[in-house]
């Protein structure tokens, strides 16, 4: 059984416009995304493993709304903070990470404004800054596996 936890994926994009299911058509200025989701059912944080392949193949239709960017072929999977937690912490997560945001996205099931967030500058100091306010203690997970 693979431990549960919340995560931060980290995409880069050069901007583009990406319709995204019943949020339709975005636009994604060039920079980094911050999308914060939960792994506490069954399968644990083998779903940040499940993005990461996504990502790299792009070869399975859209179901939630980070799919439509993991599949896009302008947006690149960077990176992935994340943390061990037994508990629903990625509102507490999403709601420290204040700046720019997508309205709605990633958040259909909570009261959040968002649930992605877009910076200019490699965000991944910021999300461990987050994740240790809340007394966790953030990890990495690369391209090519956990750091």
């Amino acid at each position: 059984m693979c431990p549960k936890g919340t995560y931060c994926l980290i995409l880069n994009t050069d901007g583009c416009t990406v319709s995204v299911g019943s949020l339709k058509s975005l636009v994604f200025n060039a920079g980094y995304y911050i999308y914060v989701g939960s792994a506490l059912g069954p399968g644990g944080l083998k779903r940040m493993h499940r993005h990461q392949k996504l990502a790299c193949q792009k070869d399975k239709k859209p179901r939630w709304h980070i799919d439509y960017l993991l599949i896009h072929p302008d947006f690149e999977f960077v990176d992935v903070v994340y943390t061990y937690s037994e508990k629903h912490i990625e509102c507490d997560i999403a709601g420290n990470l204040q700046g720019d945001y997508v309205p709605k996205f990633g958040c259909s099931d909570c009261s959040c404004q968002s649930h992605l967030f877009h910076r200019l500058d490699w965000p991944a100091n910021e999300i461990k800054s987050v994740i240790e306010t809340i007394g966790l203690k953030p990890k990495m997970l690369g391209k090519d596996g956990d750091s």
